[in-house]
């Protein structure tokens, strides 16, 4: 087997690989880490098959669906799971094989409704179900306590106590542990009795991850993120420089359509000599009357740059071909101590 483990602060992704056969699996994809598991997979002359999610979810953005369309590989998740672009689906004791290594699913629910932890060989994915000195949480959408009792002490603990638990997380930097370790000394799990273990369970009192609702949109759908759509609509506007624009301003010589599509109170407390405003919540509505030319240049600003290349983006699919945003926005012109007019 060719195992690497690759963190994403502290989250842990897993790409394993048969020796024999070359074909791989990345477990647990972080989005930020893409192009890594496609660079660890050239490096050791694997083809990346599957991509596999223990569970959905909440913490961080799955790369699974991403991978899954730009290699051509299958998404596998638990058969329950929501997520639409899964398209090799496991059941309780099903096996994934991979070249010659065997992957046994099994059902683990209680972090979430549709966990499950992966068997092979000498090692346990765990996922958010059994973490190094922890367990999953259970108190985020489809948690619950008394499943992750079940799946911890009548599956996960009843398992060989030498095998390596590799879980999806890793806050500490341990690495790995094993299931007799995690048995002995971690402290969740010396809540044995179910009722003291969802008593302790459901006062933890933790804080809601960071990104909650866009990385169980997500995750769930299918859909992008916001950075996602972001870099989408970047890759495909031009740019022009800040001093450029201020330069064509001082010398009255703007010779392009300044279009500020900020809010109409932002606008009148200060924007760029020469600027026409269309907000952009109005943009596709009156681009026809406003735009009349679209051979036209156009730039686009807005206060921090995102919403300026979201509209360009837009403006171009219209039929605008010439329309490029601000690098920067109105706040970083202001900071600049360029200067603004007001209505």
């Amino acid at each position: 087997m060719i195992f690497e483990r690759i963190p994403t602060g502290g989250c842990q992704s897993y790409l394993l690989g048969c020796s024999e056969t070359r074909a791989a699996i990345v477990i647990d994809p972080n989005l930020a880490q893409i192009d890594h598991y496609q660079g660890v997979a050239a490096r050791e002359g694997l083809r990346i098959r599957y991509v596999l999610d223990t569970h959905t979810h909440a913490d961080h953005f799955s790369a699974a669906r991403e991978l899954g369309r730009t290699l051509g590989a299958h998404v596998v998740m638990n058969r329950i799971s929501p997520a639409p672009y899964a398209d090799f689906r496991l059941s309780d004791g099903e096996i994934l094989r991979v070249g010659n290594l065997r992957l046994k699913a099994l059902a683990t629910p209680g972090h979430t409704r549709d966990s499950m932890c992966f068997l092979t060989e000498d090692r346990l994915f765990t996922g958010d179900t059994l973490l190094i000195g922890g367990t999953g949480r259970t108190d985020l959408p489809s948690g619950d306590p008394e499943a992750l009792h079940d799946s911890l002490f009548n599956v996960v603990l009843k398992l060989n106590p030498a095998l390596k638990v590799h879980p999806a997380h890793d806050y500490k930097g341990a690495g790995e542990s094993t299931i007799a370790a995690e048995i002995a000394g971690n402290p969740r799990l010396q809540k044995r009795e179910r009722a003291a273990f969802v008593e302790m369970m459901t006062h933890l009192n933790l804080e809601a991850p960071t990104h909650l609702t866009e990385a169980l949109r997500t995750n769930m759908s299918g859909g992008k993120t916001v950075s996602q759509l972001l870099a989408d609509a970047a890759a495909t506007v031009p740019f022009v420089a800040m001093d450029d624009l201020s330069k064509r301003v001082a010398d009255g010589a703007l010779d392009m359509i300044l279009l500020d599509v900020r809010e109409k109170d932002a606008f009148a407390a200060g924007h760029i000599a020469g600027a026409q405003h269309l907000p952009r919540g109005q943009l596709e509505l009156r681009v026809n009357k406003e735009l009349p030319d679209p051979t036209k240049r156009i730039l686009v600003c807005c206060e921090f740059g995102k919403i300026s290349t979201l509209a360009a983006a837009t403006l171009r699919e219209l039929g605008y071909t010439r329309a490029a945003a601000l690098d920067g926005g109105i706040n970083a012109w202001r900071e600049s101590e360029l200067p603004l007019v007001t209505d």
